[in-house]
């Protein structure tokens, strides 16, 4: 491959048993009409149907297979895929997302303007089963035209996760640098990448939404917040990890607001399932940070943004 045939992007598309979803994936990135872009397809599903879906669009998208070699998992994969990757900018693509009109040029934008920018992040649609808007995944940051402050974004996210995977474009030797995704933190390895590469580079943030992330029952994050004990080991963990971080005063100050995020985002995970008595904990853990602390908490978390989509999808029969 020359250097003139290089792509300028590689999308990293892990998929597994995905017959439901990756048509309209693939279709969302066919409308962008950029060839530029090469697909690298981690494929570990059971049977041949989702490689037969995939393979239709051969002749409108650069796709790439790799083979998984005992990566398994979206994290295993997701690291895999980049270690292939041909672009010096990545960008993860879960079966069930899409990107939206506009999404290509818009980030090829992003990393002209900054191709050094370890990171770049941006909200997103959060959209339903069938693909209707129900909300807006945001990010409790301001576009300014520079990098953003480093110190301010880590004690931000590590508040909470407010990043879904289909908006951030990384520089691939910085996702390399970084040890990519820790496969021990299968729910919390995202959240754990961005707070790696907060600490790695510059991040920018770009106020426009251009990828739509999917939420139904059968997500993993879904599935996997059924273990209550094991979800608040893996927020945890990832707290433990990076709060010494932050200079100490800035760590006192955000360590009550993260303990309290693990518990609140446990009680709605849980509340979410049927046990609607874990409503009542959640609120009391907001209610302990007090007036200034419940205002940080709420912005910094983005929580009422997340939660609404799902109850409205929820009730509407759309998860």
């Amino acid at each position: 491959m020359t250097i003139a045939q290089r792509p300028w992007l590689s999308v990293i598309f892990p998929v597994h048993n995905g017959e439901r979803w990756v048509g309209h994936a693939l279709d969302s990135l066919v409308d962008q009409a950029d060839p530029g872009i090469e697909i690298v397809v981690i494929d570990t599903s059971a049977g041949p149907g989702t490689r037969q879906i995939i393979d239709t669009y051969g002749d409108r998208l650069t796709l790439r297979y790799v083979d998984a070699d005992g990566a398994e998992g979206c994290s295993q994969k997701m690291n895999h895929g980049v270690s292939h990757a041909a672009a010096d900018h990545v960008s993860w693509l879960c079966q069930d997302d899409v990107w939206l009109p506009g999404r290509s040029a818009a980030a090829k934008g992003w990393i002209e303007h900054d191709r050094a920018a370890a990171l770049h992040l941006a909200p997103s649609a959060i959209i339903d089963r069938d693909g209707r808007r129900i909300g807006v995944w945001n990010c409790p940051l301001r576009e300014s035209g520079l990098p953003l402050d480093r110190a301010e974004l880590l004690q931000k996210l590590l508040v909470q996760n407010f990043v879904s995977v289909i908006s951030p474009i990384v520089r691939r030797d910085a996702w390399l640098a970084v040890g990519g995704i820790d496969p021990a933190l299968w729910y919390t390895g995202d959240w754990d990448l961005w707070i790696k590469l907060t600490r790695h580079g510059d991040v920018r943030f770009h106020d426009s939404i251009t990828g739509g992330f999917r939420i139904h029952d059968q997500s993993a994050t879904s599935l996997g917040s059924l273990d209550r004990g094991e979800f608040i080991a893996q927020h945890r963990t990832v707290l433990d990890r990076h709060v010494g971080a932050l200079a100490l005063r800035q760590a006192k100050a955000v360590r009550p607001l993260a303990e309290a995020s693990v518990k609140i985002n446990a009680d709605l995970a849980a509340a979410a399932q049927g046990n609607f008595g874990a409503l009542l904990r959640a609120a009391w853990s907001l209610v302990r940070l007090g007036p200034v602390g419940a205002r940080r908490y709420l912005h910094y978390s983005r929580i009422v943004q997340r939660s609404l989509p799902r109850l409205r999808a929820k009730f509407a029969g759309g998860l």
